[in-house]
């Protein structure tokens, strides 16, 4: 196997790789600690952005796929922890539906109705926090894939943001982790319509990316040609949370 080189042409085996994951963790742990910066903060974030590209070479290819578990695996749904950043939950605005617009031929307003039509696709995975603990929950919803099928992105298109009802929370992703096999617009959970707590009604899910990506209370998504930032990932946090 090849190993992976960065843009400056230094090569990273998989130890490199490994060291990586451990110094980069630090800078993510302390911006959610609420850190405000520091002598150390330049070096941290120099290993958030080696996180970035280790992510975007590395782990996020199609073929990296979670495994799917079986369902005695789930944890208590009590003890699956839930954030938002309004108390306790947002409430969902009426009427709801998903605009999916930006560098695309054909605009689209999705009812939960529409977006339920679709293909659907249910999994059951860990979910990785970027503090440290994992959960297992099964997550049903359409491949965002289909979505953008639906609206036909433009060939500039090259990222994707999502924006929500949660006083304004919003993320950026690149589109070839959009349209990866397991990243989907989740509304089932556990086998149940998803609650409050966990995004209701419309959410973004994938096993292959850390929690702070994957963003609930979903309002619209706009494919666009310049990189969106994000809540945390303008705090510091690394861009591609990779799993």
């Amino acid at each position: 196997m090849t190993e992976p080189q960065d843009p400056q042409g230094l090569h990273w085996s998989r130890r490199d790789l490994l060291r990586l994951g451990l110094l980069a963790g630090p800078a993510a742990l302390l911006a959610s600690c609420g850190w405000n910066g520091g002598p150390l903060e330049p070096r941290l974030r120099a290993f958030s952005k080696v996180n970035d590209w280790v992510g975007e070479k590395v782990l996020l290819s199609s073929s990296h796929l979670a495994p799917d578990l079986p369902h005695s695996e789930r944890t208590p749904e009590g003890s699956f922890p839930s954030y938002s950043l309004v108390k306790p939950w947002p409430q969902i605005p009426e009427p709801w539906a998903l605009a999916v617009g930006g560098l695309v031929r054909r605009p689209a307003r999705l009812t939960v109705e529409a977006i339920q039509a679709l293909p659907r696709i249910t999994y059951t995975v860990r979910h990785h926090c970027v503090e440290g603990w994992t959960a297992v929950a099964t997550w049903t919803g359409v491949p965002v894939s289909s979505v953008l099928a639906l609206v036909e992105p433009l060939p500039e298109a090259r990222y994707l943001r999502f924006d929500t009802f949660d006083r304004g929370y919003m993320n950026g992703w690149d589109l070839e982790s959009g349209m990866h096999p397991q990243t989907i617009l989740a509304y089932g959970f556990n086998d149940r319509p998803l609650e409050p707590r966990h995004g209701a009604p419309l959410r973004l899910y994938s096993p292959v990316k850390l929690g702070y990506k994957l963003t609930k209370y979903l309002t619209g998504i706009t494919l666009t040609r310049e990189r969106p930032g994000g809540y945390w990932e303008d705090k510091g946090y690394p861009w591609f949370g990779g799993v």
